[in-house]
């Protein structure tokens, strides 16, 4: 595959919440702790790698949590 130009760095998704989560993750960025430290090292592809998994990472925990919590009754329709 080839790889397109990038004319600015890509970002660090650091949102200033460091703390790990119960798999590792960090729970503001969803990074691992490799990801984190390594980050500045990485190549521009590597970084946008791991802002896709991070995007997984957070989808499946927000399908997870969903799946846990109680749903709410549900009003009968009038009609």
């Amino acid at each position: 595959m080839a790889e397109q130009l990038e004319f600015f760095p890509v970002p660090s998704p650091c949102r200033g919440i460091c703390q790990a989560d119960e798999k590792g993750y960090c729970r503001g960025c969803m990074r691992s702790r490799e990801e984190r430290f390594t980050w500045q090292t990485m190549t521009d592809a590597r970084k946008q790698e791991v802002l896709r998994l991070c995007r997984q990472r957070l989808l499946r925990k927000l399908r997870a949590n969903k799946a846990q919590s109680p749903e709410e009754p549900q009003q009968p329709s009038l009609f």
